[in-house]
């Protein structure tokens, strides 16, 4: 088996915390390899991949490309950005199935990431501090969806405890309120879009576990229409359809004439040596002909 046949073989049996991750490493590789080749022929210096699936916070551009809103928390530039992202969304990832199912993490991971985009872009179109840099702002990587994944395990399990290099054992509640303090505090850095969008995605995290502690799942609907979604690109399964070829008069009255062979044989198997002398075969035949 090939290394390619194995990272399928991988994908196919792995859970959806496995998924996702080669679903955000595949996509980074794609994009790599497009830009190289670009850059290489030297077709468009002026493309961007980022341009096409980063969510833009300016609403005039949004609107004609709305599909970014999903395909911003599968995108990513930086190696670094992928590094940090994968590492986490794998180790609270795991922690997350050892409290929850893996359609839940599937669930909050895209609506925490909506979330984030949805903080994102009304932050930068109501505060005029972001006026000048809002046509041209965009918003990329999967932090907003991997932080509603951390906060909401860490507020349904805050004494979970976890082993940190250099910490030693820590809670997740504390890990929790450190990862939204930084972000607070981050936003009037270079990166203010990154750190609002976390936010949004760590107050839908936080809102999916309060509810679901009282028994109800917000996400509920959300998943009806990913399941109709899904559904729509399920392979049908194949229909075999077989024409069978109606019997002519003399085939019929063959099989009617073997039949009645077949019968006046076993009847005269019981005449000999009684009923129970019969195979299960030669009492089936009887009981067919019978009605």
């Amino acid at each position: 088996m090939g290394i390619a046949d194995e990272i399928k073989q991988s994908f196919k049996s792995g859970n959806t915390l496995i998924k996702l991750l080669y679903i955000n490493i595949a996509v980074f590789l794609a994009v790599k390899i497009v830009g190289v080749i670009f850059f290489l022929l030297s077709a468009n210096q002026t493309f961007s991949i980022a341009n096409w699936f980063a969510v833009p916070a300016d609403f005039s551009n949004l609107i004609h490309k709305p599909w970014t809103i999903f395909t911003y928390m599968f995108l990513h530039l930086d190696f670094f950005h992928i590094l940090f992202n994968m590492l986490w969304l794998y180790w609270f990832g795991m922690i997350f199935l050892s409290y929850f199912d893996e359609k839940k993490l599937l669930s909050l991971y895209l609506t925490g990431g909506l979330a984030g985009a949805a903080l994102y872009i009304l932050a930068f179109n109501i505060f005029p501090v972001f006026s000048n840099v809002l046509p041209d702002s965009l918003a990329l990587g999967a932090s907003a969806s991997v932080i509603a994944i951390v906060i909401a395990v860490s507020v349904y399990a805050p004494d979970h405890t976890i082993h940190l290099l250099f910490f030693g054992p820590v809670k997740l509640k504390y890990i929790a309120i450190v990862t939204i303090a930084i972000d607070i505090i981050s936003i009037a850095s270079s990166n203010a879009g990154g750190h609002i969008a976390h936010l949004g995605g760590a107050l839908y995290g936080y809102l999916f576990v309060q509810q679901y502690k009282k028994g109800k799942n917000i996400n509920k609907g959300f998943d009806r229409f990913m399941d109709k979604l899904f559904t729509l690109f399920k392979p049908k399964p194949k229909i075999k359809v077989t024409y069978k070829r109606p019997m002519t008069d003399i085939e019929y009255n063959k099989k009617k004439v073997k039949k009645q062979k077949d019968v006046d044989r076993i009847l005269d198997k019981i005449a000999k040596s009684g009923y129970d002398s019969l195979t299960k075969k030669e009492k089936e035949i009887l009981f067919k002909n019978s009605n």
